[in-house]
């Protein structure tokens, strides 16, 4: 049994964020064999009004000796899913809490394979990744990404000779959709990661771009590549891509996200409300659109060499939409990189003052601001959620950024 406050209708979101959630965390860990020394707060996710997950860094004294572990907890309004099934069941009065113990994700079968350089080192041989056969000591693990029952993203180093590559572990039915957009943008010509390997675990595994990432080459002295070439990117996808599902653009769930924002910084209700209104009252009469999108595209997503862009990550989202959602996200995420220095700063801004005009020219240019707005506000949500120490000040920053751009156009 686990202590905590609970009443109808809770979401777990109290009980999860609140140090009421280390007595649910050690009895997890006693359960398992083990003893809870310590532990913080490593991430959370919280859909309020429906369920909250989050993972705790935790050092556990085991029968072989101390080692850190990251314990994952979810809570949800209503009966428990068939994946909550996977991990173990915690009672709490009429709650059910699902725990586990990285990297035993029960949406993530993968990953119990993909976080151990032995099982790697089989993965590589049965699939002859590199032509040569390989050992567990020739194998580096290093985490990209992890969204707890949703997805995660490693890098995979094999060495003498270095080659890299990356696994995307995935649900089954997102597995499914992500190798059919990439055989579909490869077979067009796109340059997107070739798939090398795609396994009954739901492991993408995925060779290395050529060139660097964008949101490395931001900070470069001359600018990476030029607006044209990303929105050149963009229109190589296929038509084909836009009779794929579609999926709701970020603008779709602003309100969603504002509740979000609002659950963790009350204090921003008022202008957050405020903000929403602006961008679904803007945006009322626009049409869907069918046109072959990335679905999220920002400097992250993208590989360039040369001054030129030469490849394109993440398309899991690929499919119909408008093309001012790709390139309002690219502003999004330019807008609120944290952490910089005043040169680095300098720089980002350059780029956004750059490229915006020419955007501007493909797009409509109120669409674009009010939907780069909404992005933001998504965004909004990372700090909370990733526990970054000065969260609550790098989240009002980044409801500034996007305030300024509803302001421009309200």
């Amino acid at each position: 049994m686990v202590a905590g406050p609970h009443r109808q209708g809770d979401d777990g979101s109290r009980l999860l964020a609140s140090r009421d959630v280390g007595d649910l965390l050690e009895a997890a860990t006693h359960h398992a064999g083990g003893e809870l020394l310590r532990w913080q707060m490593d991430h959370i996710d919280a859909h309020p009004g429906h369920s909250t997950t989050a993972t705790y860094a935790a050092r556990v004294r085991w029968p072989y000796g101390e080692r850190d572990e990251l314990l994952g907890v979810s809570a949800r309004i209503g009966p428990r899913t068939a994946t909550d099934n996977r991990a173990d069941i915690f009672a709490d009065g009429d709650r059910e809490v699902a725990v586990w113990l990285y990297p035993k994700d029960p949406d993530l079968p993968g990953l119990m394979r993909a976080a151990y350089p032995e099982r790697m080192a089989e993965l590589v041989n049965e699939y002859n990744l590199v032509g040569r056969p390989v050992s567990a000591s020739q194998i580096s693990l290093a985490m990209i990404g992890y969204r707890p029952r949703r997805r995660a993203v490693l890098r995979m180093d094999v060495a003498n000779p270095a080659e890299t590559f990356y696994v995307k572990v995935q649900r089954q039915k997102q597995f499914e959709e992500v190798l059919l957009r990439h055989n579909l943008l490869l077979e067009a010509g796109v340059p997107a990661p070739v798939v090398a390997a795609a396994t009954p675990e739901h492991l993408l595994v995925l060779k290395e771009l050529d060139g660097r990432s964008l949101a490395r080459a931001i900070f470069d002295p001359t600018d990476p590549c030029t607006a044209e070439q990303l929105i050149e990117i963009l229109d190589q996808m296929p038509a084909s891509a836009a009779q794929l599902e579609r999926r709701p653009p970020w603008t779709d769930a602003v309100a969603h996200y504002a509740t979000m924002v609002e659950a963790a910084m009350p204090s921003q209700k008022s202008r957050l409300d405020w903000m929403v209104h602006q961008i679904e009252q803007g945006l009322v009469g626009i049409e869907p659109g069918n046109e072959p999108t990335h679905g999220d595209f920002h400097e992250g997503q993208v590989f360039v060499k040369d001054g030129r862009v030469s490849g394109i990550l993440d398309i899991d989202t690929v499919g119909p939409g408008r093309r001012a959602d790709d390139l309002a996200c690219m502003i999004a995420h330019l807008s609120t990189v944290q952490r910089m220095n005043a040169e680095q700063a300098g720089r980002v801004h350059h780029l956004i003052r750059t490229w915006v005009p020419v955007f501007d020219t493909r797009v409509d240019p109120v669409e674009l601001r009010l939907r780069a707005a909404a992005v933001i506000i998504s965004l909004a949500t990372g700090p909370y959620r990733g526990q970054e120490p000065s969260w609550e000040g790098e989240t009002i920053a980044i409801l500034d950024s996007a305030e300024a751009l509803v302001r421009q156009v309200s």
